[in-house]
């Protein structure tokens, strides 16, 4: 499932790259960009809107809960393990005809996920949604930077920042005014069927307004690399997600066992890789940075606990009675909260870490006490119970995402800073599919052994009590100190002039 309504991720820092700018930029480039950013967005409402569907699909494909998890972690997973991949086609063969290449594959995949007539062509084109995804969202921030000067990048970088926070959590939104809407009786299906005029829109706006460029130092692909890390990522998905369902058989724990192995075996080939003069996937200089090390692991485990969207959609329809549409507007006041915080990000995020900490812990307290009105309340449950609590995780949500790439690029050698901030954003994206599988497999699992739906609740939301936990002390692993961004920070543009084409 390409992932649990995805909370607000990280405002992303725009790292310069080794690009030169344009010898003169584009009058048009403020509405190509916003045709970049449209597509975006369909790309974060698609990451989360599966999972206030996910009754209507279970009784309507109808499919299995495994293959409605397999259906949200497919597209994280695909999404995740090609972000860096993509990145690199796009310096290599052009950004915006790799940006252009990924929507077209987006929205031929959108339509085949609507048109499916089970679940396994739907886990097929989810996973081709994802892996489309890769190739479109790293070139956005690219050509950010290379298209606008340097007084319009931190007001373009701030709409992309405000396009990713509204996305995620409008996911759910759009997903429950599509299945209360039933357009032409099609159910469920329109929410993938949407994404089909604004994809055209964005192919055919792209073609007219945008302009295409190229890195000036163009890095190789390694494809070892792509297809070891993601066979680790399926080593530990796949016990996860199938060991409740089969019954935990010893060759599914073996499978989980060798996810060390394969990670140990993609460490090797990239330092040989590196020791020979190659490009790798992860380069292992950046496993000896504090920074990274502490951005990967406090991003994995604070977006893992984001699926508690999975838990609350499908408890506030099937236990609780609630419409999608109301049970997508219960969990609003998460989206208001984090706005509330929005305007005091950027004057308290050089407090680094201990901003991270401190809203890990605050997200901790808010979805336990989510828990306890879950439990108290039961089935009897109103959209007003959660409000406050949902709140306050909204405020803390806020406050931790944007400092983690924000921290890891601060505190990064300049030269590596854009290869970590990439390498976060991945740990975001494999974070969140490791959580749809570990919480959904907890609550799925509780119901499938007789649980009544209330105790699986709370269940799935202890496990995300205990990863936000768990996230705090690890975002004592990033470096401490208050965060100052110099020229240091980043990578100087050389001067040489650009390859840029105009389309026609």
């Amino acid at each position: 499932m390409a992932e649990p309504p995805l909370p607000p991720t990280p405002t992303p820092t725009p790292i310069p790259t080794p690009t030169s700018p344009p010898t003169a930029y584009s009058p048009r480039r403020w509405a190509a960009f916003a045709l970049t950013l449209s597509a975006t967005f369909v790309d974060l409402v698609d990451a989360s809107v599966l999972n206030v569907a996910l009754p209507a699909l279970r009784e309507h494909l109808p499919a299995s809960t495994t293959q409605l998890e397999w259906a949200i972690a497919g597209y994280t997973l695909a999404f995740a393990a090609g972000l860096i991949t993509g990145a690199r086609l796009g310096d290599r063969l052009g950004r915006l005809r790799v940006f252009q290449v990924g929507l077209a594959a987006f929205t031929v995949a959108s339509v085949l996920a609507g048109a499916a007539g089970g679940p396994g062509s739907l886990i097929a084109a989810r996973i081709a949604q994802g892996a489309a995804a890769a190739l479109m969202v790293p070139q956005v921030l690219a050509m950010l930077r290379v298209e606008f000067p340097p007084a319009e990048q931190s007001r373009a970088a701030a709409l992309y920042g405000l396009v990713f926070s509204v996305g995620g959590v409008g996911g759910p939104l759009v997903g429950g005014l599509l299945l209360h809407a039933d357009l032409f009786g099609l159910g469920w299906r329109p929410i993938f069927f949407v994404n089909v005029p604004i994809g055209l829109a964005g192919l055919i706006g792209t073609a007219v307004l945008g302009r295409d460029s190229r890195a000036d130092r163009v890095v190789g692909l390694d494809v070892r690399g792509l297809l070891l890390s993601t066979a680790a990522l399926l080593a530990l998905l796949f016990p996860l997600v199938e060991g409740r369902t089969l019954g935990w058989p010893w060759w599914c724990i073996a499978i989980a066992c060798a996810c060390p192995a394969l990670l140990y075996a993609l460490l090797h080939h990239e330092r040989a890789l590196a020791r020979r003069g190659g490009s790798p996937l992860v380069d292992p200089q950046l496993l000896r940075q504090r920074a990274t090390i502490g951005g990967v692991f406090a991003a994995t485990l604070f977006f893992a606990g984001t699926a508690y969207t999975l838990v609350l959609s499908v408890y506030l329809q099937t236990a609780v009675g609630l419409s999608p549409l109301r049970a997508a507007a219960t969990m609003a006041p998460f989206a208001v909260g984090v706005g509330l915080f929005s305007p005091f990000a950027t004057r308290l995020r050089p407090y680094g870490r201990r901003l991270a900490v401190f809203g890990s812990l605050l997200l901790a307290a808010a979805m336990g006490a989510i828990l306890l009105v879950v439990e108290h309340e039961g089935v009897r449950l109103h959209p007003w119970h959660l409000a406050p609590c949902l709140l306050v995780g909204g405020v803390g949500m806020s406050m931790a995402s944007g400092v983690l790439i924000a921290t890891v690029v601060a505190r990064t050698p300049g030269r590596h800073a854009g290869a970590a901030a990439a390498l976060v954003g991945t740990a975001i994206q494999v974070g969140v599919a490791i959580g749809v599988a570990l919480i959904g497999t907890v609550y799925f699992g509780l119901l499938d052994h007789g649980s009544s739906p209330t105790d699986a609740a709370t269940g799935g939301l202890l496990t995300v009590v205990a990863l936000y936990l768990l996230a705090a002390p690890a975002a004592l692993l990033l470096p401490g100190g208050r965060l100052t961004f110099t020229a240091a920070a980043e990578a100087p543009r050389p001067q040489t002039q650009q390859r840029v084409s105009r389309p026609g």
